[in-house]
């Protein structure tokens, strides 16, 4: 896949190096199809000329920095499948390249449609380097983490090491930003009323230095610069929330509705200079708020894509938030969230190892194809059906390969019966050979075909 995505992009890319502004956008608006069009078209099974109409209005973005030659191209919006993300990164406490090169391989194997790198700890720009060159899907950052990262106190902070850090990043082939930029100074009276405060690390940074030097958000000023950046190499922007939910009293409140209406208002200035967006969404919210939540963010940020972390609907699910938030995901994607950030088992608790980013994302992964299957996107139940049928007549290697984690399925099904001879076996361990409802089944139809022969 690597070499793939490598063949593809740099012979696409090359063409573009003299275009002052390469991005999706850009060529979508000017009535140009872009090979990276083409291949979203063709997976999405979808016209190519629609995908173009779609991107230049912002309801589909395409992140594909210029630079990440072996990234293979992927579409998030609500005229596709729902897509899921999965977090990844180092600590201050931990901090690996190999750790990391793991996570980003099983989140490949498992489906991650993108992945993002919120490494806060060790040689983050090395890292980086390692997670785009074994990458064949896009990669987001915060920048704020590496800024803050290498100035050591937010009082160092300056718009002009803020822009160097967010250009660096976009050469190495960054393609979507994590922004908190629409968290003003003017909503802090409204955290104040919260039971929790800020949950978002961006948003406490952001609240941090504006308490401080009373001064209105640095990435908010310097948003059309950061702009310029992005349309530089196609990076697109994922306008954070700074003030999303962290529990369900939270949820809905004036300060995530004020900070919203503000991302939808970036979104036109950012599309005014042809770059990509897509807002990020709560959060902790309760089941019978999801679908106002959805709606809420089309209206005011006019259908620009909606990458949400979960939501989750309950605040007591320590230690099993991936089904949790797959719950909420479920819903959030019915009503019109475009990608699913994953949240693990871990989530509130510690940082993600290998097997929680696993977990993770097939709980997700279950979440958005039952949404496109209710939403009757287009082949979205074929493997549904195969699955039927592999049951069915008890082709199990057949089922495997089916389901969407496979060495699970496997695993499962040989932990009692593992010999290879029953995976020709008409029966599973739990029904045994003389309770097994399909063959039963089988076996009544044939005596009425028998008894009862087809006029």
């Amino acid at each position: 896949n690597l070499k793939k995505g490598q063949q593809m992009r740099q012979e696409w890319c090359q063409k573009r190096q003299n275009d002052p502004t390469p991005t999706q956008m850009y060529y979508a608006k000017n009535g140009i199809i872009t090979k990276e069009m083409e291949y979203v078209a063709n997976i999405e099974k979808l016209d190519a000329t629609k995908v173009r109409e779609l991107v230049a209005s912002g309801k589909l973005i395409i992140p594909a920095n210029i630079n990440h030659h072996n990234l293979i191209p992927m579409a998030i919006g609500r005229a596709v499948t729902c897509k899921i993300n999965a977090n990844i990164g180092s600590s201050a406490i931990i901090s690996n390249i190999n750790e990391e090169i793991e996570k980003l391989n099983v989140g490949l194997k498992y489906g991650a449609d993108t992945v993002m790198d919120l490494s806060t700890g060790g040689d983050l720009d090395a890292i980086r380097r390692a997670i785009i060159a074994n990458s064949t899907v896009p990669i987001g950052t915060v920048p704020i983490y590496q800024i803050i990262h290498d100035i050591k106190d937010l009082d160092n902070l300056t718009p002009q090491i803020m822009l160097d850090c967010i250009e660096k990043q976009a050469k190495q082939g960054v393609s979507y930003f994590t922004i908190h930029a629409g968290f003003l100074l003017e909503f802090m009276p409204l955290v104040a009323k919260r039971k929790m405060g800020i949950v978002s690390r961006g948003g406490s940074l952001m609240a941090s230095w504006m308490m401080k030097h009373h001064k209105e958000n640095p990435f908010y000023t310097a948003f059309d610069d950061i702009c310029d950046i992005c349309a530089k190499y196609d990076v697109a922007l994922s306008l954070g929330d700074s003030l999303r939910p962290g529990c369900l009293a939270d949820a809905s409140d004036a300060a995530q509705m004020a900070e919203l209406k503000e991302l939808g208002n970036l979104t036109r200035r950012a599309w005014a200079k042809n770059v990509q967006v897509m807002v990020e969404g709560p959060g902790h919210v309760p089941f019978n708020q999801i679908e106002f939540n959805m709606k809420e963010q089309q209206r005011l940020c006019d259908d620009a894509p909606f990458y949400i972390l979960g939501p989750l609907p309950t605040d007591i699910g320590a230690g099993y938030d991936h089904i949790t938030s797959a719950i909420g995901g479920t819903m959030a994607a019915y009503h019109g969230a475009s990608m699913l950030c994953y949240v693990t088992p871990k989530e509130h608790l510690g940082l993600p190892n290998a097997k929680d980013v696993r977990d993770g994302i097939i709980a997700h992964k279950i979440a958005a194809h039952s949404a496109d299957i209710a939403l009757n996107r287009p082949g979205a139940i074929d493997r549904d059906h195969a699955m039927s049928d592999a049951r069915y007549k008890f082709e199990w290697n057949k089922q495997f390969e089916l389901a969407l984690d496979p060495d699970k399925a496997r695993e499962l099904h040989d932990e009692s019966l593992p010999q290879d001879v029953f995976k020709e076996a008409e029966f599973c361990s739990m029904c045994g050979p003389k309770f097994c409802a399909y063959k039963i089944s089988q076996e009544i139809a044939k005596n009425e075909c028998k008894d009862y022969p087809k006029e």
